[in-house]
């Protein structure tokens, strides 16, 4: 192998420890909000992604690229969350053509009640991976970023 084919090496080992820590995280946090509050990590990114916003409203592309879906699974999303009351749509005042989403109270409500239990799990997980010798680099990488603002 030559320079070139290990650097390519390196890039897709760090990509698939990447993807390993990830499927961890994932997979402990869908099991814990499915169990504790009928949520899914998707779910619970959107409805995060909107407590985030100032008047707690965003853009369906914004929305669309916070939670990483195609616009089509967004709106399928925004429709099953709509129904159960978490988040409501609204025409854009400047811009007819455009729609907001917004948190309702009672997704705010459980946005709330399911952070503690996000958090808790989020830490579990990286405490584990922190445990797997070939992921430790790696959630020790992630400990040392910069808290955002």
């Amino acid at each position: 192998m030559g320079i070139g084919d290990d650097a390519v090496e390196i890039r897709a080992q760090g990509w698939r420890t990447l993807a390993a820590l990830h499927g961890l995280i994932e997979t402990a946090l869908e099991r814990a909000l499915q169990t504790e509050h009928d949520l899914s990590v998707v779910e619970y990114t959107v409805l995060d992604a909107l407590s985030r916003q100032d008047g707690w409203h965003m853009r369906m592309r914004q929305l669309a690229r916070a939670a990483a879906l195609s616009g089509s699974a967004t709106t399928r999303l925004v429709t099953r969350l709509e129904e159960r009351g978490l988040l409501t749509r609204i025409l854009c005042a400047d811009d007819r053509r455009g729609i907001y989403t917004e948190l309702t109270p009672a997704g705010s409500e459980l946005l709330a009640r399911a952070r503690p239990t996000h958090d808790r799990v989020l830490a579990d997980a990286l405490a584990e991976g922190g445990r797997t010798p070939e992921l430790a680099p790696l959630v020790d990488a992630l400990h040392r970023l910069p808290a955002a603002r």
